[in-house]
């Protein structure tokens, strides 16, 4: 059985959100996604390519980096 994914609310500046929607928008990622890809990012970089869990950033649930990215 797969592992339920954790729920937490999290309080952000509108304008910190706008620019996330958009950036999101752009990458063709929900707010969510968008959400996640950043913090896999930033995990990957603070603990180097060993990962930070879950699946790669490129896995299941439209999180990672649409093709052709960088």
């Amino acid at each position: 059985m797969a592992e339920e994914r954790k729920t937490f609310l999290l309080r952000v500046d509108p304008a910190v959100w706008r620019d996330i929607e958009k950036w999101a928008a752009d990458e063709l990622r929900s707010a969510n996604g968008q959400i996640e890809f950043i913090l896999r990012e930033a995990l990957r970089r603070r603990l180097g390519q060993q990962g930070a869990g879950g699946p790669p950033a490129g896995g299941a649930g439209g999180t990672g980096a649409p093709p052709g990215s960088p």
